[in-house]
């Protein structure tokens, strides 16, 4: 049976990719910095200590190693006093885990991000495209992950997602409907385009790739068109009011550039466009088009809320 290793079991993407690889039947341990009791396998490994991840990475001997864990507070990530932190977690980490996968012959799955690019133009990147201009620290660091997954390993898997949303932790889908319940007016960036990516489709799509051989660099978001935060906050809101959630449909939003809604501490890309054709090209099925992914994220979070 193959054994699995997926940092940031705790975290967004991390839970969703555990249960899917165990709901296939498959040993699964989830790591993370900090001790916790949970129901399926769990080992504390804070991966920028390149001694405990060589310790847990001998004693687990897994075949596949999916990293999810990363420092992902991009405004955060600008604090000078969080310089040396976010990197030692997106950039040392990263190169601790790929070592310690050379030593025991695992393969690994890196998750990266649309941010390692600068976001000029209009149209999409593509895998192998090395145009990088990172506009951010989060973005740097990552970068530099990927680097180091190339220059130590053979067998890897580099998959750059963007715009992710899913049951656990904080997402714009969420953001958005607490936001209508208490202002019935919200300013959207118009202005950034990007492709909406559902964490339990993603993990559909991980444990598909990790099982292969077809290495390298994928780019995976849902299927569908290309839109702005504002499209998507207008079909957030449409689609919640379909599913019965009367409160939304006075819900008025109004489209602002990025000038215009206020400069954050991080400078965000405007171009996310991901080029997804490898993934048929390398005879993978696409993930489901990103409007009916919303509606099935919808209809699980709204009816959890009503208990």
């Amino acid at each position: 049976m193959l054994k699995f290793l997926v940092t940031g079991a705790a975290g967004q993407l991390g839970k969703d990719v555990v249960r899917e690889l165990e709901n296939r039947g498959y040993e699964v341990t989830g790591s993370g910095s900090k001790k916790r009791k949970t129901a399926g396998r769990y080992v504390k490994m804070d991966i920028t200590d390149r001694n405990e991840v060589e310790a847990v990475m001998k004693k687990l001997r897994p075949d596949i190693v999916i990293h999810c864990a990363a420092w992902t507070a991009v405004d955060a990530a600008e604090e000078p006093e969080n310089y040396e932190k976010v990197w030692e977690v997106n950039g040392k980490g990263t190169a601790n885990l790929a070592s310690a996968c050379q030593k025991i012959h695992a393969k690994m799955v890196y998750i990266s991000t649309d941010y390692v690019f600068g976001g000029q133009g209009s149209r999409p990147w593509e895998p192998d495209c090395e145009e990088f201009s990172p506009l951010n620290r989060y973005g740097e660091t990552k970068l530099q992950g990927e680097q180091t997954v190339k220059a130590e390993l053979k067998e890897y898997f580099i998959v750059r997602i963007a715009w992710v949303f899913g049951k656990n932790g904080n997402n714009f889908v969420k953001t958005m409907l607490e936001q209508g319940k208490r202002r019935k007016e919200l300013r959207v960036v118009c202005d950034q385009i990007g492709t909406p990516t559902y964490t339990a489709d993603l993990a559909k799509f991980l444990a598909n790739l990790s099982m292969t051989k077809r290495y390298g660099i994928y780019h995976v978001t849902n299927e569908g068109e290309y839109v702005s935060w504002y499209d998507f906050a207008k079909e957030i809101f449409a689609q919640a009011v379909k599913l019965g959630e009367k409160e939304y449909a006075d819900v008025k939003v109004i489209p602002v550039t990025t000038a215009e809604y206020g400069i954050s501490k991080a400078a965000r890309p405007f171009n996310s466009r991901l080029d997804r054709k490898r993934i048929c090209e390398e005879g993978f099925q696409p993930l489901p088009v990103w409007k009916n992914a919303l509606e099935r994220y919808l209809q699980e979070v709204l009816a959890e809320r009503k208990g």
